[in-house]
């Protein structure tokens, strides 16, 4: 073992020597050793990759063959994936192990990835996705920078790991972007976009590694699998870059915890806490789980760090729905490793409640280590005053509850926060989806004039030359903004209805309301409140905003106007002969034949039927393969005399087993 072990190391060792020694010869025009040393080493390493049967995927013995994919296929995994139970006590994690070991490690922040190796080849790579499916990318993993795309071990053998970027190469990343609003905003969303990529010549040159965190399967030798810290040494022997651990019990693993705080600061790696399983897996395993959780670890998340400062004001921020919301400027404090001076309240029902007033000594804290609130109210002085005009446009601001919160709204329709805003929300992913459009972008188009209604983002490229000259922008920059905006004129009508920003329309509302009126812009937006109502899930709230919003005049001509610049998708038709056409379907729980519950979704709509979120008396049947749960909705349906189905059962009655 120990010689197998100082080989993997000296293919390790030579794999980084290699890589930088060609990296500064090609890229950096230098020179940090001769040919013949480089030669000799190299071959050094080929004659021990050859012996051991492990290869490093950055190996500069292997040639990458990048490829491009049209798509990401789904794949099943063979062990579903569980999320932990969480705690920030270190109280509660001893009391976990009472009187067993376990073993420390970082929980890292990336993405989860599992890999399965066949004869000693890495044959696929999955995502986590919903952890029971997830997406293929085998071509992306095989240029992590790190695993082994061959080893030594030659039967079946599956693990799981966090993929994840540096933060010294996220900030690498992040220099060679000009635009601010382009940067990439954390570590996490650049390795998912990453690891994600259908071109794996991206993923290489984000540098992405990967730590194994646990042995799924290994063939059928259960010596591996006997404890987590074997586990850990055999993955090693591997080639795997293991994540940071340390073996702990009840007595110690409060030092342990302090080790990895005071880590933190120059822990490269981004991690959101720390995880504790029992090492005997066995044991773990025998112990089962409860209704949401498997109870062989525990995820520890960081005590919030809590700092005193002084309130020195309340700004308050208008949005494109017309809220007007309050934000704590207070005196700046260290958080996390960052300067903050600014907390959302939220409404003002959370402000009084706080009893907040300038000056007040108040406790505020990072919410998950990310977002500023205020946790406590030292001073209570109460001495607040609440604007009764919008800040934004002068217009009357008005207090209103809804659902018992209070919150201040500007009643003026014309508000320039609102214009920002709106437009902002009409470009945004689940809308129009126009790249390059961010609300900085768009507050200096319509400061300049480009902008005064939804069809003029159709018609930039009347403004050319001041937008190629505009600080921030170019040619490049300004080309990509138009083709995006081409590329958006193509969409569907729930898409194009929810990018308006009618209050209480969320996509998913938009969808069934275009749905009943057969994707019919004319028909939809015609609709009366009596006939909306009738539709399973919109509510008298829901269709008066919607009827409201297309009698406004003004809104009205502007939907017209839309329709001229857009090229409106027509749904799929529906398989009105199905034996499940026309029939109403509620889905709970779990699904196992399909990736995910909007897949049976769409399978459900495509053959003409209907998918709703609640079960009432219009609903025929309700998905859910535990039958026999005490669900509310089971509840619900029995009450109501409405069949209770599984997958299979379902699959029966549309005749496509």
């Amino acid at each position: 073992m120990g010689d197998i072990k100082t080989k993997t190391d000296r293919i390790k060792e030579l794999t980084e020597l290699l890589n930088k020694a060609g990296k500064a010869y090609y890229q950096e025009a230098e020179e940090i050793m001769s040919n013949k040393e480089y030669d000799e080493l190299y071959d050094e390493l080929l004659a021990l990759e050859r012996e051991t049967g492990m290869v490093l995927s950055n190996s500069p013995t292997v040639n990458v063959g990048y490829e491009v994919l049209s798509s990401l296929p789904k794949v099943r995994h063979e062990a579903p994936m569980l999320s932990l139970d969480k705690t920030k006590s270190v109280e509660e994690l001893a009391a976990f192990l009472k009187d067993k070991e376990g073993i420390l490690s970082w929980k890292l922040d990336g993405l989860t990835v599992v890999l399965t190796y066949e004869n000693g080849v890495l044959m696929q790579a999955v995502t986590r996705g919903n952890g029971e499916v997830g997406e293929l990318i085998t071509n992306n993993a095989k240029v992590f920078v790190n695993i082994p795309l061959n080893i030594s071990y030659k039967e079946q053998l599956i693990i799981r790991g966090e993929a994840v970027i540096k933060y010294s190469d996220f900030e690498e990343i992040n220099k060679t972007i000009e635009q601010q609003d382009l940067k990439y905003k954390n570590p996490r969303n650049l390795c998912s976009g990453s690891v994600r990529q259908l071109s794996n010549k991206v993923t290489a040159e984000r540098n992405v590694h990967f730590f194994a965190f646990t042995l799924v399967k290994a063939g059928g030798d259960e010596a591996y699998l006997g404890n987590i810290d074997k586990q850990f040494k055999f993955l090693k022997e591997q080639g795997f870059s293991v994540v940071e651990h340390k073996m702990v019990t009840g007595e110690n693993v409060g030092e342990a915890v302090e080790y990895f705080k005071a880590a933190i600061d120059s822990f490269d790696v981004p991690s959101d806490g720390l995880v504790l399983m029992y090492n005997d897996i066995e044991y773990g395993r025998s112990l089962g789980r409860t209704s949401k959780f498997p109870r062989n670890g525990i995820a520890f998340k960081w005590k919030d760090e809590t700092a005193k400062t002084i309130l020195t004001d309340i700004e308050w921020s208008p949005s494109r729905t017309g809220l007007i919301n309050p934000i704590a400027i207070f005196s700046p404090v260290e958080l996390e490793g960052t300067t903050v001076s600014r907390a959302s309240i939220h409404n003002i029902s959370i402000m009084e409640g706080l009893k907040l007033g300038i000056g007040d000594e108040i406790e505020v804290y990072k919410a998950n280590m990310i977002i500023p609130q205020i946790s406590e109210n030292h001073t209570k002085s109460g001495k607040l005053t609440i604007p009764d005009k919008c800040p934004a446009c002068g217009g009357t601001a008005e207090i209103r509850s809804v659902n018992e919160v209070k919150s201040l709204y500007c009643t003026n329709p014309d508000c320039v926060a609102k214009h920002v805003k709106k437009f902002t929300h009409f470009v945004s992913r689940d809308a129009l989806n126009i790249e390059g459009l961010s609300e900085e972008t768009l507050e200096k188009f319509i400061d300049k004039g480009f902008i005064h209604s939804y069809r003029d983002i159709f018609h930039l490229d009347d403004h050319e030359d001041e937008i190629v000259n505009m600080s921030g922008f170019g040619r490049k920059s300004y080309d990509n903004l138009l083709a995006a905006v081409e590329k958006s004129r193509t969409v569907n009508l729930p898409k194009l209805i929810y990018s308006l920003g009618i209050l209480n329309i969320g996509l998913a509302n938009a969808k069934v309301i275009c749905k009943e009126f057969d994707y019919d812009p004319e028909k939809t937006v015609n609709a009366a409140i009596d006939t909306l109502i009738e539709i399973d899930g919109i509510g008298g709230v829901i269709a008066e905003s919607f009827v409201e919003y297309f009698k406004n005049e003004k809104n009205r001509k502007e939907f017209d106007e839309l329709l001229k610049e857009l090229k409106i998708e027509k749904a799929e038709e529906t398989n009105t002969e199905s034996p499940i056409a026309g029939k109403v379907f509620v889905v709970t729980g779990s699904v196992e034949r399909f990736a995910n519950r909007k897949e049976l979704q769409s399978f459900i709509e495509a053959r003409g039927g209907k998918v709703t979120g609640s079960v009432t008396s219009k609903t025929n049947y309700l998905i859910n393969n535990d039958t026999q749960s005490n669900s509310s909705k089971n509840k619900k349906a029995k009450e109501l005399g409405i069949d209770i189905i599984s997958e299979d059962m379902f699959m029966e009655l549309v005749g496509e087993q």
